[in-house]
C-alpha cells in the first residue's frame, strides 16, 4: 500500500512539474511601438529587454523582436509590421496602436489565427486583445491642468496644442485637460484646435504659428507629448518667453525636457513610466501563452514632476531609466 501511494505521490510531482516548466521551443513575440526613434520608446523597449532577461533566468526561451514605424505617424507601415507577423505566426504580438480604428483588422486577424495581442500606451477599439497595458492617459491630463492652474494662480490666458488625430492616449490626456481646465473659471483658454504632428519639427512649426498670432497675450500652455512639448519649448525661446514668462506643461520626459525643468524653460511634466509598461505587456503575454491568469487593464501609473521633486529617488528613476544597461549604446 506504501509502495502505491508513494507511486500514486511520484506521479503527481512529475505531472505537476511538466505543467510548470517553461516551454521547449523558443518564444516569438513581437513588440510593435509607434515609432522608434523617441526617448520613450527606447525606454519601453529597455523593459521589454529586461522582461525576456527575467524569463530567460527561469529557464524559458524566448526571442524579444522589436520592430516599429520609424514616424509616429505612419499607419500603414504600423499595419504592414502586424501582417508580417501575423503571417510569421510568432506566438505573441505586442503593439501600441498609432490609430485606434485602423489597426483594428490586423489585431482581429490576429485574433482569429489564434496569435494572442497585448495593447499597450494606446488603446484600441477592439475586443480582441488579452490585456490592455497603459497610464492612465485622462488622469494625466487631468494633473496637467491642475499644474497649470496652479502655476497661473487660477486666472489668465491657456492654450492647448493637440497631438494627432486618431491617436488615443493623447486625445485622452487632452480630455482630461479639458475636463479638469473647466473647473477653473479664471483661466480662457484661447486655443485648442491646433495640432503638432508627429515629430519635433512639426510640432515647433506648429507652436511657431500659435505663437506668432497669441503669442504676446498667452500665458499658459499644455501640451500632450515628448515632442509636442519640446517643439513648444523651442518656440518660446525663439520669442523670448521661456524661462517661466509663459508657463508650460508638457507630457513625458526626454533629455532636452529635463534639461528645460532644471533651466526653468518647463514648469511642469506629466511622466509616465515606460519601462514598466514593455516590462509588464511582455510579462503578461508570456504568461498568457503559459495558461495563467492576467489581468483585463493594468495601469502603469503617472506622476507630476517639478523642479522641486524631480531628484528625489523614486523620481529620478523615471527621469533615468537604465537604456544603456539592456540596450547598449542605442
Amino acid at each position: 500500500m506504501k509502495s502505491l501511494v508513494r507511486w500514486v505521490v511520484g506521479c503527481a510531482l512529475v505531472l505537476s512539474a511538466v505543467i510548470a516548466a517553461p516551454p521547449a521551443k523558443t518564444l516569438q513575440i513581437a513588440v510593435i511601438p509607434k515609432g522608434t526613434t523617441h526617448e520613450f520608446w527606447k525606454a519601453v523597449h529597455t523593459g521589454a529587454v529586461k522582461a525576456q532577461r527575467e524569463l530567460e533566468t527561469k529557464g524559458y526561451k524566448i526571442n524579444v523582436i522589436w520592430k516599429g514605424p520609424l514616424r509616429e505617424d505612419d499607419r500603414d507601415q504600423q499595419i504592414q509590421v502586424v501582417e508580417n507577423f501575423v503571417n510569421r505566426r510568432v506566438d505573441g504580438i505586442v503593439l501600441a496602436p498609432l490609430d485606434s480604428r485602423a489597426l483594428v483588422a490586423p489585431v482581429e486577424l490576429a485574433s482569429q489565427l489564434k496569435i494572442p495581442v497585448v495593447i499597450f500606451d494606446s488603446a484600441l477599439k477592439s475586443d480582441k486583445s488579452i490585456s490592455y497595458v497603459a497610464t492612465d492617459n485622462y488622469k494625466g491630463g487631468q494633473l496637467g491642468a491642475k499644474r497649470l492652474a496652479e502655476l497661473l494662480h487660477d486666472k489668465g490666458k491657456a492654450i492647448l496644442v493637440k497631438y494627432q488625430v486618431g491617436s488615443a492616449s493623447t486625445e485622452e490626456r487632452e480630455a482630461g485637460f479639458l475636463d479638469e481646465m473647466a473647473k477653473h473659471p479664471g483661466i480662457m483658454l484661447i486655443s485648442t484646435n491646433q495640432y503638432a504632428g508627429a515629430t519635433r519639427e512639426t510640432a515647433y512649426q506648429t507652436s511657431q504659428a500659435v505663437l506668432t498670432r497669441l503669442g504676446k497675450e498667452v500665458d499658459g500652455i499644455f501640451m500632450p507629448n515628448e515632442t509636442a512639448t519640446v517643439g513648444m519649448m523651442l518656440a518660446l525661446r525663439d520669442i523670448h518667453r521661456a524661462g517661466g514668462d509663459v508657463k508650460l506643461v508638457g507630457f513625458d520626459a526626454g533629455s532636452q525636457l529635463i534639461e528645460g525643468l532644471k533651466g526653468g524653460d518647463v514648469q511642469g511634466l506629466v511622466v509616465q513610466n515606460p519601462v514598466k509598461m514593455g516590462y509588464t505587456s511582455v510579462m503578461t503575454i508570456v504568461n498568457y501563452i503559459e495558461k495563467k491568469p492576467v489581468e483585463k487593464k493594468v495601469d502603469t501609473g503617472v506622476v507630476m514632476v517639478t523642479k522641486e521633486n524631480m531628484e528625489t529617488p523614486a523620481i529620478k528613476e523615471l527621469l533615468e531609466p537604465p537604456i544603456a544597461k539592456y540596450l547598449g549604446r542605442e
